[in-house]
């Protein structure tokens, strides 16, 4: 693939053209030149376009394409077509799958399948085998496959020891274990944050405390046994604090916030909308502004829409009977862009969350593989169902106002 970009502003701080305006000759899939006003006589491809922004290609660290079992919500392939649409070069898809994938080859059919996709598809296997938090899934064989990490998606691993021999077994061979942050016995039935809105609305909470106590719990196995862990989609002001205080102590702990945690509060309850149904729910505006805050300051490392395509018939239901989730990859840049503003966002999409879920990362330099998402940063629009490319339509942002735009991606040598 050959192409020159037209007059791109380089929004990369691993870049020696960080924040200059400048035209990008890719040739075969590499970035051969960089400069002003480059000639074309080889008549390439001419890429212009409004306001025209460049970075390192966005990683997704929590996505979820339902195949196989659950192809009705999501295909891997129109997955990895939306995320291309959406700006992402890669991402890290979760194991809720039927079957599980809690083995090397279940590994191997997600790799062979995203293959020849410009979106590079990166599996997390199971950390326990079938998802039940019962036995370690066989994690070295994963890994040796493709696993870029394990975790139970959306499931607390609630036996603490099976956590603790899974972080000791890990450091074998570097592995990054995930946990997510919920005590099921605090959090019970629970369906909504537990805070005045649920009160007023008669639906039953899930309290801040189940997800700190976990994490509590979690923090401490991991000063225990060592290792590395990840804690994903965490929503409330405690929690930050809890691992600002763990980074303070050298502990190898990440964390991750989903993009709607920074934008929504459990305000939006009241129309008893199943797509702002998610898991951990919507929490107070004291807990997204701790969460924004987390992020600038560096407690949060990175950014996910946490993906999650859900089916008509198991989302257009009493809010009770609703499944949990809701689509954002397409969504995520318009929702945070002005948010936490446009460099932030950028770190916390590319080189934090590739170098901790060792995916390699591609700084715009001649001489590098071109792994780029180019987008507007100043583009107001209404989100709708024209703005949706997955299959399932359960969107949390719909009707929300968002500003910045997505042309595509330039990866694997390929457009997207």
């Amino acid at each position: 693939m050959n192409l020159l970009l037209k007059s791109a502003t380089i929004i990369d701080n691993s870049s020696p053209f960080h924040l200059q305006i400048k035209d990008i000759l890719i040739e075969n899939g590499i970035i051969t030149k960089i400069g002003e006003k480059l000639k074309n006589p080889k008549k390439y491809k001419e890429l212009e376009f409004d306001n025209l922004h460049i970075s390192q290609g966005w990683f997704d660290s929590s996505v979820c394409f339902g195949e196989p079992g659950f192809e009705d919500r999501e295909t891997i392939e129109n997955g990895l077509k939306t995320a291309s649409k959406s700006g992402f070069t890669a991402v890290a898809v979760n194991p809720n799958t039927y079957p599980a994938t809690d083995n090397k080859s279940a590994i191997q059919f997600l790799k062979n399948k995203g293959a020849n996709s410009a979106t590079t598809l990166y599996p997390i296997g199971n950390l326990t085998k079938g998802g039940k938090s019962e036995d370690i899934a066989e994690l070295y064989d994963m890994q040796n496959a493709g696993a870029v990490a394990f975790g139970d998606y959306n499931k607390a691993i609630s036996n603490a020891n099976l956590l603790k021999i899974g972080l000791q077994y890990a450091q074998n061979f570097d592995a990054l274990l995930l946990s997510f942050p919920q005590n099921d016995s605090i959090a019970g039935i629970g369906l909504v944050n537990e805070e005045i809105n649920s009160t007023k609305l008669g639906l039953k909470g899930i309290p801040a405390l189940s997800e700190e106590l976990q994490i509590v719990r979690d923090l401490f196995l991991l000063e225990y046994t060592g290792g590395k862990l990840h804690i994903p989609t965490i929503s409330t002001a405690k929690s930050v604090e809890l691992i600002k205080e763990a980074k303070k102590k050298k502990l190898n702990v990440t964390c991750s916030v989903a993009a709607h945690h920074l934008v929504l509060t459990d305000d939006e309850l009241k129309g008893f909308n199943a797509n702002t149904k998610v898991l951990p729910p919507l929490r107070t505006s004291k807990d997204v502004k701790a969460l924004i805050k987390g992020l600038k300051e560096g407690t949060i490392d990175m950014v996910t829409s946490d993906h999650n395509p859900i089916d008509v018939e198991h989302k257009k239901v009493e809010y009770n009977n609703a499944k949990f989730g809701t689509i954002g990859l397409e969504s995520l840049f318009g929702a945070l862009n002005k948010t936490i503003g446009l460099e932030t966002l950028i770190d916390c999409l590319t080189t934090k969350p590739r170098e901790r879920f060792n995916v390699p990362t591609f700084p715009i330099a001649e001489g590098n593989q071109a792994n780029i998402t180019l987008f507007n940063p100043d583009f107001d629009y209404t989100f709708s169902e024209n703005n949706i490319l997955s299959s399932s339509k359960n969107a949390i942002f719909m009707d929300k106002n968002l500003n910045g735009k997505v042309y595509g991606i330039i990866s694997n040598n390929k457009m997207g």
